[in-house]
């Protein structure tokens, strides 16, 4: 799996050209949520799945900003 490079942006602190998609998708699906556009959203439902997402979602509630989360739990149906 590669990572589009619409991710550049959002993943900054990351040397992207050697990101493994698998090893950081916790951190790649919370960038996404927080500072993405409904692009990085479509990209992360397609690449990891809704139960990823919801699972991040859950385990990691204090990182997700509270608006962000409110309209991921819309979108995400969870």
């Amino acid at each position: 799996m590669q990572i589009p490079s619409i991710f550049k942006p959002i993943l900054w602190s990351y040397d992207f050209e050697k990101i493994d998609p698998e090893k950081i998708k916790k951190t790649i699906i919370k960038q996404a949520l927080n500072y993405g556009t409904f692009e990085h959203w479509r990209w992360i439902k397609n690449s990891y799945g809704k139960d990823q997402i919801i699972s991040v979602l859950k385990e990691t509630p204090g990182a997700i900003e509270k608006r962000t989360k409110i309209l991921a739990d819309l979108v995400f149906n969870k």
